[in-house]
């Protein structure tokens, strides 16, 4: 490890004790060494175009502007969304309390209280539709073999060469239907 600082020249900072005591802290939870941390620190303050001295609340002027971006497009989403789909649904569930009011109470019918699903029922039904899925991908992928099987490489005769299908009108209607 000594070789690796002798590589390097160094130079003495002269700093308060407490301050320098603190620093020892802060870098042994940062990195190895103190240059790096102080590098570490120099680097955050450049790469966030930050300041020691700046205040990081209301004051800063670049986040006022960020604030005020998030303020206008939140009064926009109310403004053109929230309210207008409110207002909506406030006259739906008017004219409907008021279809209540007018009509006369209809037969109740009574449904009956709905069986949950069990884990297994559960279970069955989602294995049933993978098995569906399974079988409708195996048919798919024969109707592609089908088709490959039926196309045949025509050579041009002065450019590139492409891929016919030796098909009927009618086996093509019938397959796009299928589809």
């Amino acid at each position: 490890m000594e070789d690796a600082y002798q590589k390097y020249r160094f130079s003495a900072i002269s700093i308060k004790k407490e301050v320098a005591a603190r620093f020892r802290e802060f870098s042994r939870l940062v990195s190895d060494s103190h240059t790096s941390t102080l590098e570490t620190v120099m680097n955050f303050f450049e790469w966030n175009d930050l300041s020691p001295n700046d205040d990081l609340g209301i004051k800063n002027n670049r986040t006022n502007k960020r604030i005020n971006a998030v303020i206008a497009i939140l009064k926009n989403i109310e403004k053109h969304q929230t309210l207008p789909t409110k207002a909506m649904l406030d006259t739906l569930f008017q004219e409907m309390s008021q279809e209540e009011g007018r009509e006369e109470k209809e037969e109740d019918f009574d449904f009956g209280t709905p069986e949950p699903f069990s884990r297994d029922t559960e279970m069955e039904h989602y294995r049933n539709r993978y098995e569906e899925m399974q079988q409708q991908l195996g048919n798919y992928k024969n109707r592609v073999e089908n088709l490959l099987d039926q196309l045949t490489y025509v050579k041009g005769t002065f450019g590139k060469g492409h891929y016919k299908l030796d098909m009927d009108k009618s086996e093509f209607e019938k397959l796009k239907k299928g589809l």
